[in-house]
C-alpha cells in the first residue's frame, strides 16, 4: 500500500471530484478531533472510498504528566468513527507540566525510560483497545546519559508492550548525517517484524546540518536507504509526508507513485 499525508490545501481537489491513484490516505489526528466541520465532512468523504490511517503529534508517550482525559477521548472517538488501520504518534515527549511545545523532543535511551514508556504505551493501548506504532524521531542531539541505543530501545519497547513501530526512513536518514553514523548499521539491528509502516518525506540542507522540514521531494539517498528496506520488506505500507510549502495533490501523488514504482522493480 501507498499512500500520501492529506493537508487542507488538498481539500478543494477532492470536493471537486478529484479522485487518486494512491492507496490511502493519512491525517494528523490532532487536526480533526476538535472539528465536525468540512474538514470532518471531507475526511468522512473520503473514508468511504479509502484506507485511513491516523498520525498523532501531541500524545507525548514519553512524558512524565498524566495523559489528558479529554484528549484520549477525543483521540478514542475519532478513531472509532472512521476505523484507520494504523494508529501512531511520535516516540517523543511535548512538553511539561501540561504545556505543548509543539515540538517532539528526545529523551534518553535508559532502562528506567524504558520501564515507564513501556507502562504508557500499554495504558493507551488499553483505552484504545488496539495496536499502536511509534515513530522514531528527527533528533538534533544525544543524550549522554542513554544506556542503549535507539534501535534497541524500539526493539525492546515492541518486545514489551506489543506495539509497533514507524520507521520513518528521512529521519534515519537526517539524524545519520548530523550525529554522524551509518544508517545501514542502525537498520541492520531493527526486528523488521515490528515495523507497520514507513514514511518518506523531504528535508532542508543548511550546509552545517540539515533540517527535517517535511518541505521538499525525498531526497535521493533517502530513496537509496528506502529500496534497500523494501528489497525484503515490500508489504509495508508506505507514506509520502509534506507538511511545508506543501504542492498541488498531484506533485504529492507522483512521490507515492515514485514509491510504489521501486518497490515493483526490486
Amino acid at each position: 500500500m501507498f499512500g500520501v499525508g492529506l493537508r487542507h490545501k488538498h481539500f478543494p481537489y477532492f470536493e471537486n471530484g478529484g479522485k487518486s491513484k494512491v492507496d490511502f490516505f493519512e491525517i494528523i489526528s490532532e487536526n480533526f478531533m476538535n472539528t465536525k466541520g468540512r474538514p470532518f465532512e471531507i475526511l468522512i468523504k473520503l473514508r468511504q472510498e479509502y484506507p485511513v490511517c491516523m498520525h498523532g503529534v501531541s500524545l507525548s508517550i514519553a512524558g512524565t504528566n498524566n495523559f489528558s482525559d479529554e484528549y484520549l477521548s477525543k483521540l478514542k472517538a475519532l478513531e472509532k468513527t472512521i476505523s484507520p488501520f494504523v494508529v501512531s504518534d511520535h516516540l517523543c515527549f511535548t512538553g511539561v507540566d501540561g504545556n505543548n511545545l509543539h515540538n517532539l523532543l528526545p529523551f534518553s535511551y535508559t532502562e528506567k525510560n524504558l520501564n515507564r514508556i513501556s507502562d504508557r504505551i500499554k495504558f493507551v493501548q488499553d483505552y484504545l483497545n488496539r495496536q499502536m506504532i511509534f515513530e522514531n524521531l528527527s533528533a538534533y542531539f544525544t543524550l549522554k546519559d542513554s544506556e542503549m541505543s535507539e534501535s534497541e530501545f524500539l526493539n525492546e519497547i515492541c518486545e514489551r508492550t506489543g506495539c509497533g513501530i514507524l520507521l520513518d526512513v528521512n529521519n534515519l536518514y537526517v539524524n545519520s548525517v548530523n550525529q554522524n553514523f551509518d544508517p545501514t548499521m542502525w537498520l541492520s539491528k531493527i526486528n523488521f517484524s515490528n515495523v507497520k509502516q514507513l514514511h518518506l518525506a523531504g528535508f532542508t540542507d543548511y550546509g552545517d546540518y540539515l533540517f527535517d522540514t517535511h518541505s521538499n521531494p525525498v531526497h535521493q539517498d533517502v530513496w537509496k536507504l528506502y529500496r534497500g528496506i523494501i528489497q525484503d520488506n515490500k508489504n509495508i505500507p508506505v507514506l509520502i509526508e509534506w507538511d511545508e510549502d506543501i504542492p498541488d495533490f498531484e506533485i504529492l501523488e507522483e512521490e507515492a507513485l515514485k514509491a510504489k514504482n521501486y518497490a515493483i522493480e526490486i
